[in-house]
């Protein structure tokens, strides 16, 4: 067991550029989430060649057809002067006063599948590809400069759930900050959250 995973990407899977060869040459990808997968199968390559975003891949090694979870990453910036005042101080609490500005460099979750097949098995793959992500923009020879990494979360208790055990915080403490950030009528549903993860904490 490694990093507390009996299962671990590391060395059970090989990560990789989501390309068209690679979805021809797997079994079809699916996480039973009918928005994800239609992304994924249809409108992921568009995205890439519009340079909107770049997804990756982990491929089980026991078995290269096989598809284990994806993730389409994206620059993004979480503008400090654009949210409310609460939901400010909670993001800047942890940066110094002398380095507080009004746009912060963050990396943005756009889309994070995990199949169906590998799910609900203690497996933890998506939690593992988070811990990646975090790594990845943490290390020495990061390209750039990020402090955030953040997600719209859809708004439902699982996911929600997710995200918060791997560390991300919710932008506004309550649905009622973020609805009335938003200017949402009482007959508009909060679809997604806004959370974000500090890389700079531990």
């Amino acid at each position: 067991m490694v990093s507390g995973y009996d299962f671990v990407l590391e060395h059970d899977a090989v990560m990789c550029p989501y390309t068209e060869d690679v979805a021809a040459y797997c079994v079809p990808f699916s996480c039973l989430d009918k928005d994800l997968d239609e992304f994924f199968s249809k409108d992921v390559f568009l995205y890439e060649k519009e340079l909107l975003g770049k997804t990756y891949a982990w491929i089980n090694t026991s078995d290269p057809t096989k598809i284990l979870g994806l993730v389409t990453l994206a620059n993004d910036s979480v503008k400090a002067q654009f949210i409310a005042s609460s939901a400010r101080n909670r993001l800047q609490r942890s940066i110094i006063n002398a380095k507080r500005g009004m746009n912060y460099p963050a990396v943005l979750i756009g889309r994070l599948g995990v199949s169906s097949e590998y799910r609900g098995r203690g497996l933890n793959i998506g939690s593992q590809i988070l811990d990646f992500i975090k790594g990845w923009f943490r290390a020495n020879d990061n390209k750039t400069g990020c402090r955030f990494i953040v997600v719209d979360a859809y708004n439902n208790e699982k996911t929600m759930h997710f995200y918060e055990k791997n560390g991300f915080k919710p932008l506004y403490k309550t649905e009622q900050e973020e609805r009335a950030f938003l200017d949402l009528t009482p007959e508009e549903p909060l679809e997604t959250r806004f959370m974000f993860f500090d890389l700079k904490l531990k």
